[in-house]
């Protein structure tokens, strides 16, 4: 049987995903290289340099699928739905080598305005926004842009809390703390 090696674009992606995370943005282009195993030259032709590759990898990233796939599984009750998120993020933040949000940690070590990865992150992040705004739309929120608002804080907190202290299992306090917006929303239709 002959498997088909993944091109040089491919490759280069999956090395800075895999290099970026777990040793933050600022990992040598030398590393990527060598464990994408390509030429420099690929990296100039298919991404520019390596922050377009750094963008490109948040991009390209499939956490919000991964956030669609989680709440769809929860059935139709937006309730159920959004507290499963914060379900989902109490095994993610658990596993030992959760090293926290690559868009977050991309954003605050990334110093440069004019980076390309900020305009990825901040899409990401009003992708989100969106999402948990329909969500608390179809729960009777009476404000659901300020509800997601209030959802992100509550991610962003537990995936930050549980880079430094994931023996406290911020994801099941975050989960309280939604459960309570989602009720008090609730009482007030």
């Amino acid at each position: 049987m002959t498997t088909t090696r993944p091109g040089p674009r491919e490759r280069l992606i999956e090395a800075a995903r895999d290099l970026t995370y777990t040793h933050g943005v600022h990992v040598g282009v030398d590393a990527i290289l060598r464990q994408a195993d390509v030429a420099r030259r690929s990296l100039y032709q298919h991404f520019g340099g390596k922050d377009g590759l750094v963008a490109e990898v948040l991009r390209s990233h499939p956490a919000r699928a991964r956030y669609d796939e989680v709440m769809e599984k929860a059935g139709d009750d937006a309730r159920a739905r959004v507290l499963a998120v914060f379900d989902e993020l109490e095994v993610v933040t658990t596993r030992p080598a959760f090293h926290g949000c690559r868009y977050t940690t991309a954003d605050v070590a990334l110093t440069d305005p004019a980076h390309p990865a900020h305009a990825e992150v901040r899409a990401f992040k009003d992708g989100l926004h969106e999402l948990f705004t329909a969500e608390l739309t179809r729960h009777g929120h009476p404000d659901p842009e300020f509800g997601a608002d209030q959802l992100l804080v509550l991610i962003d907190g537990t995936l930050a809390h549980a880079v430094t202290r994931p023996d406290a299992h911020p994801a099941l306090a975050a989960r309280e703390m939604a459960a309570v917006l989602l009720d008090r929303a609730g009482a007030r239709r």
